[in-house]
């Protein structure tokens, strides 16, 4: 995987950028300057980031894996170390498909009945592989959601989830936390 050095990356245009970022040259990045991207935060081949209005902020130790989009004209966070895995999709806007209106982004906005809502995932947690994060979603610190779960409310603090639409199957450790007290006096 080749990487952006830090001088391409400043390149940009970024709202802003940490130390360490590595950001793949197969990515697609739109709308630069209402993306942060946090310390040690990588972001893989074929991830697409289209930011909104709302912006997408990365924080520090986030991992974006292969294939993930995140888009959507509300905002986005995504907290420090966080992760999604390959093939999720995060969407801050939603299109009506009642049939009441049109859809899609080449129809002017006047015929459309686009909706937007922040989302957001919290410290320590993990969106497994094909999962989609519908818009108005807040998943709490230290949840696990499984492989191809539709999340389309938000999640409780320190279960793990899964299914679609995705349900609480079970607690989930907090020692993620104590372990990232032990990084930070390492650091």
């Amino acid at each position: 995987m080749a990487y952006y050095t830090q001088f391409e990356l400043e390149a940009f245009g970024f709202k802003s950028l940490g130390e360490n970022v590595k950001l793949s040259k197969l990515a697609s990045i739109y709308n630069a300057k209402n993306i942060e991207i946090g310390d040690n935060s990588r972001i893989d081949d074929f991830c697409v980031l289209s930011a909104g209005e709302g912006g997408i902020c990365i924080g520090r130790h986030v991992h974006i894996s292969v294939y993930t989009s995140i888009m959507g004209a509300g905002e986005i966070v995504l907290q420090d170390y966080t992760g999604l895995s390959s093939k999720c999709a995060l969407y801050s806007s939603n299109d009506d498909y009642s049939g009441k209106f049109m859809t899609n982004p080449t129809v002017p906005s006047e015929f459309t009945n686009v909706s937007h809502a922040p989302v957001k995932i919290k410290k320590h947690s993990l969106v497994g592989a094909g999962s989609i994060i519908l818009p108005g979603v807040t998943i709490e610190e230290c949840v696990a959601v499984g492989a191809f779960s539709l999340v389309n409310k938000s999640l409780e603090a320190g279960f793990i989830y899964t299914g679609q639409p995705a349900k609480k199957l079970m607690a989930r450790s907090r020692n993620c936390e104590m372990l990232e007290n032990e990084l930070l006096t390492t650091i």
